[in-house]
């Protein structure tokens, strides 16, 4: 596992909350896999950058998915860990992907709207058109941002928060994700990585007040150098 906190990408840090910059391969929580999680690797950051004794409190405000990178909050005390998830069930934090996806969408900019049924058994989303038993809806707003000779780049803005949402819901119309086998693309990435970024976040902070904006730099790989 290459998450350590010396090499911990922070975007932003006050007495509340910690802004980090996810890479491809970390795990955002304890999962099955035994693999030491970037809650427990930003803990560890806190704990020797404050020198404090005993345990940190460290809160997980929200997930992305493994092979995926980009900006994610962390809490650093109850109080603005019970706000933001209210703010995130409220839809008052406004997040912005970037993905790499194969051909040319047709239209520069579009809603999606699916109902997405997961298959534990596969960790997978299937996507529907219409509502089925089990389905949650699914809204997302994409636009070209970029063309180059196989792929695209998509902003994409999230209405609602499924199961790979983003992954499911280009494959289905013909756009997986570069690295994305899972989803239907032909090859995976050679660092298990997918081409997707979790690239803005954009919320009014719970305490101050003040109005943050936190971009996540791309990770350091020729497409995404190519992205500006």
């Amino acid at each position: 596992m290459h998450s350590n906190k010396d090499n911990l990408l922070v975007l932003f840090e006050d007495n509340h909350i910690i802004i980090v910059n996810k890479r491809s391969g970390d795990i955002t929580q304890g999962d099955k896999t035994g693999d030491i999680p970037l809650s427990e690797v930003v803990k560890g950051y806190l704990k020797d950058k404050y020198q404090k004794q005993g345990n940190v409190f460290l809160g997980v405000v929200h997930r992305i998915d493994r092979p995926t990178s980009g900006v994610i909050i962390f809490a650093k005390t109850s109080k603005s860990l019970e706000r933001l998830n209210k703010m995130l069930r409220d839809k008052e934090i406004q997040k912005t992907y970037w993905a790499i996806v194969k051909n040319h969408p047709e239209k520069e900019a579009a809603m999606l709207i699916n109902f997405l049924k997961k298959n534990p058994i596969n960790n997978k989303s299937a996507v529907y058109n219409k509502e089925i038993e089990g389905s949650k809806k699914a809204i997302l707003h994409y636009k070209v941002a970029q063309k180059f000779d196989n792929y695209s780049l998509l902003e994409i803005n999230l209405e609602t928060g499924r199961h790979h949402q983003i992954r499911s819901q280009l494959a289905a119309i013909g756009f997986p994700i570069k690295g994305d086998v899972k989803y239907g693309f032909p090859r995976s990435n050679k660092d298990a990585s997918i081409h997707l970024h979790s690239r803005k976040i954009e919320f009014v902070h719970p305490v101050s007040k003040e109005l943050i904006s936190i971009f996540a730099p791309t990770p350091d790989e020729v497409i995404w150098n190519e992205c500006n």
